[in-house]
């Protein structure tokens, strides 16, 4: 099966990005080099293409019934402009992905997409429209998923599987949120902003997770004060026809899916179908230690099994660890008690760039779990010192 390609694909191709299979999708995985780009995000600024993201649109008199049944946390204390990070459970509370949902601003208009404004259906304040962001090649799983419960229980909603029509790019590092500023400040002129004072007012008001219709380079986008490295920075979601005038109105360092996980890596960031996965690697939220994207004061597909797991405790829980030894700790390596016992295994690994030092995320035994307990992970056989290390790995 051919895999998609973003929309900058032969943009990409033509800067000199080498690219890799992620989630059916044809990616940059690196520009310059993974240190390159790792370092310019801490340090300054960098842009990534992640429109291998999926977007789904969901609108309608039942549309925060279907989103509060279907996901996690509380989509009821989400205000216009709003967004929450999620978890999509199963019947047994075990993660089929985790998103983030935004509640779209009252007002936002049905349309196409080259409209440039997100939403399945008009959002007023009695009926919220929302749009949720699944990982790479999960969008139609999701999409099903919504419909098929949406039809099972009849609720009144629309589902829209809007992935193809938008490009999306996270603008992350110290000097992100002035780079997006000047980008809305030179392209505003022509939404009114939900936040008074149009449109680059707006953006700059944005807390952390919360977003707004803008102009970026006189492209009608969606931008949301979002991002998976760590670091201050904006999500723009645009267009695909236009998002090349959106990706150039970035003066910074590009960057590949190398570097994001690297910077991810470093602040405890989970990654789909690498350090959950319904099939290969079963785990709930409260295993994934994320859980605080659970409400269990609501009602969703695998509350029950999630309170009785809070009630219970778990065995392991997801930490990291910090490799005291020569070596590189990879996804899959088993942690030891240092003896011989196997008490865990990684699930993610790498060299960070920024401590040059060796550090892996993965799930151990709760016995093992505190800060500071010394373990080892078995590399090509060998047991090497390890010290269990909860993330962020830095400041």
């Amino acid at each position: 099966m051919a895999r998609q390609q973003p929309p900058l694909y032969e943009v990409h191709e033509a800067a000199g990005a080498s690219f890799t299979d992620f989630g059916g999708w044809d990616m940059p995985v690196e520009f310059d080099s993974i240190r390159t780009e790792h370092s310019a995000v801490r340090e300054s600024a960098g842009i990534f293409d992640v429109s291998h993201m999926g977007e789904i649109e969901v609108s309608g008199p039942d549309a925060t019934t279907l989103m509060q049944r279907l996901t996690t946390n509380d989509v009821t204390a989400l205000d216009p402009g709003d967004s929450q990070y999620s978890t999509i459970t199963d019947e047994d509370g075990i993660i089929i992905d985790d998103t983030v949902v935004y509640r779209l601003p009252d007002g936002t208009p049905a349309g196409e997409a080259v409209d440039g404004r997100l939403a399945a259906g008009e959002a007023d304040g009695d009926h919220p429209a929302y749009l949720f962001i699944p990982n790479a090649g999960h969008d139609d799983q999701a999409y099903t998923r919504w419909v098929e419960y949406r039809d099972d229980h009849d609720l009144d909603a629309d589902v829209e599987n809007t992935t193809d029509a938008w490009a999306m790019f996270a603008v992350q590092g110290p000097d992100a949120p002035d780079l997006v500023f000047d980008a809305v400040e030179t392209g505003s002129g022509g939404i009114e902003s939900t936040a008074g004072g149009g449109d680059a007012a707006a953006v700059r008001d944005l807390s952390k997770f919360q977003a707004t219709h803008a102009e970026v380079a006189g492209v009608e986008s969606w931008v949301a004060r979002t991002g998976y490295t760590g670091e201050d920075g904006f999500e723009v979601v645009c267009p695909a026809v236009d998002a090349e005038a959106v990706w150039n109105a970035f003066d910074c360092q590009p960057c590949g899916l190398g570097a994001r996980d690297t910077l991810r890596m470093e602040f405890g960031f989970l990654l789909s179908g690498q350090d959950f996965d319904p099939e290969e690697n079963p785990r709930t939220p409260f295993e994934a230690a994320i859980g605080f994207a659970v409400a269990l004061d609501t009602e969703f597909v695998g509350r029950d099994a999630l309170a009785a797991q809070q009630e219970a405790g778990v065995d392991e829980t997801f930490t990291g660890l910090v490799l005291e030894e020569r070596g590189v700790p990879r996804h899959g390596y088993e942690i030891t008690d240092g003896d011989g016992t196997t008490i865990g295994e990684l699930t993610s690994g790498t060299m960070s760039p920024t401590l040059n030092q060796p550090i892996g995320l993965g799930y151990v035994d709760v016995d093992y779990a505190d800060d500071g307990t010394e373990v080892a992970v078995a590399v090509r056989g060998e047991e090497k010192r390890a010290t269990i290390t909860a993330p962020p790995f830095i400041d």
